[in-house]
């Protein structure tokens, strides 16, 4: 193996390898030998239509669903489907759903956060310890005895990124974060996920807003039918005026500016 491909390998986060799922009852798998690489360190926004196969795939990056056939690797080793593989998985590669009433269930925020740490084995009081400190972090410490449900929607999607950084991932996904969110909830968010990425996390994001992805993103990949269309910088990617019609997608505001710039010069 030469020097750059053990760096490559080392430097992979992720990898799928002809990863095919189809739901029960439809006739088109969601997808259809996906083969991907995620780098460590790097901000990824994930694009392409609805049902391209985006939320399927996160739901496969920690064992939420189990291929059909092909293999998903993290840190350079096959997903281990047994309930203690996928309790270590979980506690490295954490999912921010688009709804977090799909993810909250706990009867007060402070008994959500602390599942993940006590599941991991934690002492009451080192859970209660990392629990205070990402509840100050995101601003949440004033209604951590609130019922869950008694929360706006702002504050779900709150928890549900403590529940996630509170157990110290090293990969972390978020679906649509921005979906449902007035407009200070969404910069707040924004800022959570960009201070992440400067911790070291490795970010993974679905998003629609290509304004912000141009912005945010150090890649993008572009999904279609259950596979990986485009892989490339945010330029490479908003440059091929076939990929975004092909994928439905168009230029952000910024990029399009940009380019009539560079032709009046």
């Amino acid at each position: 193996m030469t020097d750059a491909e053990v760096k490559s390998l080392m430097d992979t986060i992720l990898k799928t390898d002809q990863v095919c799922y189809t739901y029960e009852g439809d006739d088109c798998p969601a997808l259809d030998g996906l083969s991907l690489e995620l780098h460590r360190g790097r901000k990824i926004a994930c694009m392409g239509s609805n049902g391209s196969g985006k939320s399927t795939f996160f739901l496969c990056c920690n064992g939420i669903i189990k291929p059909d056939s092909g293999i998903v690797y993290f840190n350079g080793r096959p997903l281990n489907y047994s309930r203690k593989g996928l309790l270590d998985i979980r506690s490295k590669i954490g999912i921010v759903f688009q709804d977090p009433d799909n993810q909250l269930f706990s009867a007060s925020v402070a008994q959500e956060i602390s599942f993940g740490p006590m599941n991991l084995g934690l002492s009451e009081t080192e859970a209660r310890i990392e629990v205070e400190n990402i509840m100050e972090r995101l601003g949440i410490t004033p209604f951590s005895h609130k019922p869950v449900h008694a929360l706006s929607g702002g504050q779900k999607k709150l928890v549900a990124i403590a529940d996630i950084l509170v157990m110290h991932p090293e990969l972390i996904i978020f679906d649509e974060p921005a979906a449902s969110l007035d407009p200070f909830h969404t910069d707040l968010v924004h800022g959570i996920i960009g201070q992440a990425a400067k911790d070291g996390i490795t970010v993974l994001m679905a998003t629609h807003d290509v304004n912000y992805a141009w912005e945010w993103a150090d890649e993008i990949l572009v999904f279609h039918k259950g596979k990986l269309l485009a892989d490339g910088t945010p330029k490479e990617i908003f440059s091929d005026d076939v990929l975004l019609k092909t994928a439905f997608m168009k230029p952000p505001i910024s990029f399009s500016l940009q380019e009539s710039k560079e032709e009046c010069i």
